[in-house]
Parts: C-alpha cells; structure tokens; sequence
C-alpha cells in the first residue's frame, strides 16, 4: 500500500516538473535537501525523482545543468545541516525517531565509518541506507569541519550529477529500444 502512495507521489511530482519547467533548479534543490537531511531522507524518494528527471534531460524536454545546480546546493544544505545536528546533539539524538526506528541503519553508517573513515560520507551519498545517517554520524563522530565539508562538496557534486546522468542515460536506452520496436 506505501509503495503504491509513493509510486503515485513520484509521477506526481515528474507531472509536476513536466509542466513546470522553469522550477527545476528549485525542484531539484528541494528534493535533494530532503534527501541529505537525516530526517526526511527516509520518506523523500528524491533519487528516483532524480533519475526519473533526468529522463526528461534525454528526450530534450530539461536541461541538465539547472537540475545538477539545484540538487548540488540542495544536497550541500542538507548534509551540512545533518552534520550539523550530530555535532550539536551528539550519540543521544540517535534514540530518537526516525533513528530509534532504524537501528540497521546506524549500525550500517557506524560500520562505514570504521570501514572507511572519511570517505564513508563519499559513500554515503550515493547509498540510500547510509544516506539518512552517515551526516549525522560524521557529527556524531567529530570529524573536522573541513575533512566534512571539502569531501561532502565532492560527494554533492557527484550525486547530484551521476544521478540525473543515470536518468538520462535510461531515457535514451528505453528511446532506442523504442525505435527498434516501433521503427520511428
């Protein structure tokens, strides 16, 4: 029943952009907020609004560079602002809910964190389950404001890049296999 809901809010907001070209800068920064924030990142499904975006990059409907700002800056905002709240509220705020409710999940960004260290909030942009925590235990954690930020720019870049590009790419791929089917 919740994936129905999601499925449906999910072309909702594709319509939306669809029809609202002009916004996507915003959109996408709205959108990538949600997902880099501890909080909403688990109930926001803005990858596969990205993805599903970026198709719209290949049939020439949007262009990349507005969608790839605005989830670049979104993203940033997000993360920081999760990074932010571990600092502040340290191991405590993990009782709290959504944390309290997802247990596999900090357990997932703790084990990032001693697999790979700095590199986890690398990682964890592009990874869903470590998405919603591995800001918030970098805070937690203590890591130094610039080890965060210069690696977190790097990783907001990237994902917000890679993952309207996918999009794209799938767009074409389903456009050519179209055509193969359909000869148009």
């Amino acid at each position: 029943m919740w994936v129905a809901n999601v499925d449906g809010w999910i072309e909702a907001t594709l319509a939306f952009v669809r029809e609202n070209r002009d916004w996507a800068f915003w959109i996408a920064l709205v959108f990538a907020f949600g997902e880099s924030l501890a909080f909403l990142s688990i109930a926001i499904p803005s990858t596969a609004i990205l993805l599903g975006v970026g198709a719209f990059v290949a049939s020439g409907e949007l262009s990349l560079f507005p969608i790839w700002a605005g989830a670049s800056i979104g993203a940033v905002i997000g993360s920081v602002a999760s990074y932010a709240i571990g600092w502040h509220f340290g191991g405590p705020i993990l009782s709290l809910w959504p944390f309290r409710n997802h247990p596999d999940a900090v357990e997932k960004g703790n084990a990032a964190f001693r697999r790979w260290g700095i590199w986890a909030v690398m990682i964890g942009h592009f990874f869903g389950p470590l998405r919603a925590v591995v800001f918030v235990m970098a805070g937690i954690a203590r890591m130094s404001v610039p080890s965060f930020m210069v690696v977190n720019f790097i990783g907001c870049l990237a994902w917000a890049y890679v993952t309207p590009l996918f999009g794209e790419v799938a767009g074409h791929a389903i456009g050519w296999i179209w055509s193969l089917f359909t000869g148009a």
